[in-house]
């Protein structure tokens, strides 16, 4: 009889080990520029502690998150994590890079090194499609070319952008994932740099934990622009996640747009259903950063407020500073719920509703 997971961890950072890893997949007319500037899309703020826990570096050295078989070990069967989505690391700001060709050709090979590397290496790693949305038609090529592979089971690209990801722009995007079934997934840490716009409307915050902390503005627009544009009326069955960038401004976020709708409803005629029916029934969040109230019920009447237990996934950030270990991370959260966001509704979401194969019986 097949067993069903019993945690789905949906926010899992895989690297590349070296860059010329990505040779072999990359057209020869991009080799030099790759091997001397990388994604190109430019440094960010300094963290006086890093970016990845000190702990997770791979045996034989190197970069941590950059071994398949290091990870499963010291992070899979340590928790008992049955299936992991490989969000990726280094290369998620590529669609920042000014020069669009080299960006698409680079999440192209991207693609290709991701499908050999980790997702044939374990049958609980699953893939993230990197796209280079500055060129949405392109994009779409990529979806369709990388959808036909089974363990690829969402499309990923990074928060900070030129155009907020309602804008009709995209909508090529969503075309491609609506017609593959997937989810496209956003990610943080890209915002300020590049080709993109400033990561606050009044410009740039000077240090690592000013930037950090705002990082949800980013998140807010998006998913407003997302609604307020008609995207889930004109692709009803996309499904929209915003990785890492909090939880607890979602219900502010649905009140002012619905309270806002009920008077300027006729500047969106498209709009069909209040703002915060369609968040409801098309946005995901995953739990971290998850916010840390001082008295941690406060957290559960947030969940309350938002009304979808549905909507929000367990994810790890694994192998980031910032880690949350699942056993930890859910406690102050009802126990009614944590089932939900430990597997559940990532079993809805990605499809998958059995232990992979090599677990099962484990």
């Amino acid at each position: 009889m097949e067993q069903a997971p019993n945690i789905i961890d949906s926010d899992v950072h895989n690297a590349i080990r070296n860059s010329k890893d990505l040779i072999p997949y990359l057209p020869r007319a991009w080799h030099e520029q790759w091997l001397s500037s990388g994604p190109g899309y430019g440094g960010g703020w300094h963290s006086p502690i890093g970016v990845m826990r000190k702990d997770a570096v791979p045996d034989d050295g190197g970069i941590p998150g950059s071994d398949p078989a290091h990870m499963i070990r010291h992070h899979f069967d340590k928790f008992g994590i049955d299936y992991g989505i490989l969000t990726g690391s280094g290369v998620l700001g590529i669609s920042l890079n000014p020069d669009t060709d080299y960006a698409t050709a680079v999440a192209s090979a991207y693609n290709d090194w991701l499908v050999e590397t980790w997702l044939k290496a374990s049958p609980k790693y699953k893939g993230s499609i990197l796209i280079n949305n500055s060129d949405p038609a392109e994009a779409a090529k990529e979806i369709d070319r990388m959808a036909k592979h089974k363990d690829m089971v969402q499309i990923i690209m990074c928060s900070g952008s030129r155009m907020l990801y309602g804008n009709r722009y995209y909508h090529p995007i969503y075309e491609a994932a609506e017609r593959n079934g997937l989810p496209v997934a956003v990610h943080p840490g890209t915002e300020g740099r590049g080709i993109s716009g400033a990561p606050t409307p009044s410009g740039y915050p000077s240090k690592y934990l000013e930037w950090h902390n705002i990082l949800p503005t980013n998140y807010m627009a998006h998913v407003n622009s997302l609604v307020c544009e008609g995207v889930f009326e004109k692709f009803p069955k996309l499904k929209f996640v915003a990785i890492e960038g909090g939880i607890a401004w979602l219900p502010h976020l649905m009140w002012r747009m619905d309270k806002n709708f009920k008077g300027l409803r006729d500047t969106v005629p498209w709009l069909k259903k209040l703002p915060s029916e369609y968040i409801r029934e098309h946005v995901y969040v995953t739990t971290q950063p998850i916010e840390e109230p001082s008295h941690p019920d406060h957290l559960n009447q947030i969940f309350d407020m938002i009304g979808g237990d549905h909507m929000i996934l367990f994810s790890s950030d694994y192998p980031h500073w910032d880690f949350d270990n699942p056993k930890m991370a859910l406690q102050p959260i009802r126990k009614e719920l944590r089932k939900k966001i430990l597997v559940e509704n990532a079993m809805a979401l990605y499809g998958l509703h059995t232990k992979p194969a090599a677990a099962k019986g484990v």
